[in-house]
């Protein structure tokens, strides 16, 4: 099972160097670390950008394997040597340069399932990295827009068990952005684990109230360790 972790951003080098140090602890080997962050408001915090290279190096000496989303081509060539996946969020999911570019490369492509996109739609979008090239391209559900706004979106269940049924790709489920809320994440994740997944992308902050960006839905670190300890045994942590 790949469990990758990790604040929404990176705010700064004590904020992630801390955090880091808490997750390593609890076993976790592959860490979100995004110095971009694209927002649906221009006015919030859109991340550090590359003065956090520094810290994926910091992060690498540390053994994680790095997490980073692009946005598009000069991103790809300035944190190539620094991370090991590279994430496609929800907007950037029909950005077809960008998928190109990605096909190009070797480096695990996380494509996130844009918020009002159908399954075909999704499938057809990794086509452009795999076809460019590169077939190591992992989907990540990371829930779509419905009519109701108790959660921030709707964890569509019923892909993952599709994409796992009729589909070759690795599976992982984003039960953070899904719920919007930190107390229905730990079901959220196991029902994603439940239903077939093979990871969870899951926002973890030692103090959410203060994260820029998605403290709702960030969790305490005992709530995470919890939640890990519930995984383990059934699937194999």
């Amino acid at each position: 099972m790949r469990i990758i972790a990790g604040s929404c951003s990176i705010e700064n080098y004590d904020q992630a160097i801390s955090l880091a140090g808490k997750l390593k602890a609890l076993g976790v080997s592959e860490i979100r670390a995004m110095l971009f962050k694209p927002r649906t408001d221009p006015s919030s915090f859109q991340g550090i950008g590359y003065d956090g290279i520094e810290i994926l190096k910091e992060l690498k000496n540390m053994g994680f394997k790095i997490v980073s989303e692009v946005m598009n081509a000069d991103h790809i060539e300035k944190l190539y040597d620094y991370v090991d996946s590279m994430q496609v969020g929800a907007r950037n999911m029909q950005n077809f340069d960008l998928l190109r570019e990605l096909g190009r490369t070797d480096k695990n492509i996380i494509l996130k399932r844009g918020f009002a996109s159908y399954i075909e739609e999704w499938i057809k979008a990794s086509e452009y990295i795999t076809r460019a090239g590169n077939e190591n391209v992992t989907l990540c559900e990371r829930g779509i827009r419905s009519f109701d706004n108790i959660t921030r979106n709707v964890l569509d269940i019923g892909a993952i068990i599709y994409l796992k049924e009729m589909t070759d790709f690795e599976v992982l489920a984003d039960p953070s952005h899904s719920m919007g809320r930190r107390d229905l994440v730990p079901g959220a994740a196991k029902a994603a684990m439940a239903a077939g997944a093979d990871g969870l992308i899951i926002e973890v902050h030692e103090n959410p109230e203060e994260a820029l960006t998605d403290k709702d839905q960030a969790l305490y670190i005992k709530t995470f360790e919890k939640l890990l300890k519930d995984l383990n045994g059934k699937y194999n942590l």
